[in-house]
């Protein structure tokens, strides 16, 4: 779905520097071009000047513009190649800084939905294409009009009508270019970053699955899968690359016809002596060095397409505002977590997911006292998780929902997970050591804090065959199993030191006899202080839970 212009528009205008950085590059890009004419111009001055054998006195200015204009267009094209680079990668990383700033609070909720490969493809290759708007774009368009505008103005003061066929020259050119690339390559210029996404998420999910895949025979499809990705991509940069070319072939051509146009202008004019030899070199051959410059235009039409397609795929990632559905972040955060006073509790609390029709809860009434370990029980669907999301606030409770003596309305999101602490059913573990996932929850902790933890846990004896907390757990845990990930998680929540701590579903990926011993283990690690929410599809050993509760189709019915 293409995204709304104002929203696209804005992601374009962020992907600009800003002017005090970036004129630098603009004047120095103006400046090189403009030496370049300038070279071939004098240049071509002083050969026929030359051939006419005057005294060297009036050949010497020519002679110094020549070596200066050599000069100056090599350096002024580092300087704007340096200051351009520079303030385009300053304004890169201050745009994809901005757009992990406005996709957080959209995590987890408001990306349940969006294709991890799509938010890869937003953050990495979308955002690098943005600096193409202010390098490839913007300053070759600047630079190629300024140049142009003034060599047919230098052009006009040696001989005018050679001048209006210059310039009624680079209008035709500019449009046939333009039209010509847009008719054979603005379609596989605007394919090329979706199709990337696509190869991303096919890459992602193969790679991601694969035990699964090869389980069920179903490794091959997923290659092939992966094969048709990259040739689509393939195909569409082949044919990007041949618009350009012909566009090029184009551009190259019709530089000739400028040439031969000026001569056949401004013949008239030196068989009459109107013009002079040197004046009629340069009548004819500045349109060839316009030109040259002028190549760049149609490289930056295509570019620009690229650019606003990438353009659209980040506004499509990036909601102009965060759904109603997710707990808004209207309230700055303190940093204190809420007191628990007399425990949660929620009141006629209803809850929905981004994009749903209907509520997952309906009217949940449920209190949590400090302490107590509660069992919320269900089927899968029944909306056991939406419980534990809007819980930690991640979604939206329409009715009541106080922490203590406060509602969370008037508190901040991030106040409110201060206090209530999620273990997940699949918990996010980094390709680091065990020390360092630890240490996310309280940095401050010592060694020995850490391992008594994971002796909390029942992980004591694990951690010593592993080498200690120096250990790598792989990407995403893939070193450990299903049950040491949920109890490294529920280390770390401990470390933190939650008042109220939601479990949900800590035996998924458990096999059935190790799941008694992991829920023992689990529970009886915690405080006597803290409250629990332990939500589960499977029943809990006698003793263990204070009170059970059962959600049916989003309603509390026991």
């Amino acid at each position: 779905m293409t995204a709304p212009a104002s929203t696209t528009g804005a992601v374009l205008r962020g992907a600009m520097p800003p002017a005090r950085r970036y004129w630098w590059a603009l004047a120095a890009g103006f400046a090189s071009e403009a030496s370049a004419v300038a070279l071939l111009a004098v240049s071509a001055w002083l050969i026929v000047r030359a051939s006419e054998q005057p005294p060297v006195l009036y050949l010497s200015a020519a002679v110094v513009g020549v070596r200066f204009f050599a000069i100056s267009r090599a350096s002024f094209r580092y300087l704007e190649r340096l200051t351009g680079h520079d303030a385009a990668l300053r304004q890169l990383a201050s745009t994809r800084a901005d757009l992990v700033r406005r996709l957080v609070p959209l995590a987890p909720d408001g990306l349940a939905r969006t294709r991890r490969g799509s938010v890869l493809g937003a953050l990495v290759d979308d955002v690098d294409e943005l600096q193409n708007l202010p390098l490839r774009v913007v300053q070759p368009l600047v630079s190629s009009a300024l140049v142009a505008l003034g060599a047919v103005v230098l052009v006009a003061f040696v001989w005018w009508p050679a001048a209006l066929t210059l310039l009624a020259c680079l209008v035709v050119a500019a449009a046939i270019a333009t039209l010509w690339g847009w008719m054979s390559g603005a379609r596989a210029e605007r394919a090329i970053a979706p199709v990337r996404a696509r190869l991303a998420d096919a890459v992602l999910d193969h790679i991601g699955s694969l035990d699964v895949l090869t389980a069920f025979g179903a490794e091959a499809q997923s290659r092939e899968r992966i094969a048709r990705a990259d040739a689509d991509l393939r195909r569409a940069v082949v044919r990007r690359s041949g618009a350009q070319a012909g566009t090029a072939a184009l551009v190259s051509l019709l530089a000739g016809a400028a040439s031969i146009a000026a001569v056949l202008v401004a013949a008239p004019g030196a068989a009459s002596g109107s013009l002079t030899g040197p004046s009629l070199a340069v009548v004819v051959l500045v349109p060839m060095a316009v030109f040259e410059v002028f190549a760049s235009v149609p490289t930056a039409a295509s570019a620009w397409r690229q650019v606003r397609a990438s353009a659209e795929r980040i506004a499509d990632a990036l909601p102009a505002a965060p759904p109603a559905e997710l707990a808004p972040e209207t309230v700055e955060p303190t940093g204190d977590a809420p007191a628990l006073g007399d425990g949660i509790r929620l009141r006629a609390a209803s809850v929905r997911w981004p994009g749903a029709a209907e509520p997952a809860l309906h009217e949940v009434d449920l209190t949590i006292r400090p302490g107590e370990r509660v069992l919320v029980m269900g089927s899968s669907g029944a909306g056991k998780s939406t419980l534990a999301h809007a819980l930690v606030r991640f979604l939206e409770t329409e009715g009541g929902y106080d922490v203590g003596p406060r509602s969370v309305h008037d508190l901040s999101p991030d106040d409110v997970r201060l206090t209530v602490g999620l273990c997940e059913q699949h918990p996010m573990l980094f390709d680091e050591d065990i020390r360092q996932n630890l240490l996310f929850a309280r940095d401050t902790a010592t060694d020995a804090e850490l391992e008594a933890a994971l002796e909390r846990v029942g992980l004591g004896p694990w951690l010593r065959e592993r080498g200690g907390l120096g250990a790598r757990v792989g990407e995403r845990g893939a070193l450990v199993s299903g049950g040491q990930a949920q109890r490294i998680a529920l280390a770390r929540a401990l470390l933190r030191g939650f008042p109220v701590l939601v479990l949900d579903e800590p035996t998924a990926g458990v096999d059935p006899e190790a799941s008694d011993r992991l829920l023992t283990d689990l529970l009886g690690a915690v405080r006597d202080d803290q409250a629990v929410v332990l939500i589960s599809h499977v029943a809990v050993p006698d003793g263990r839970v204070d009170r059970v509760v059962r959600i049916d189709d989003g309603r509390l019915v026991a």
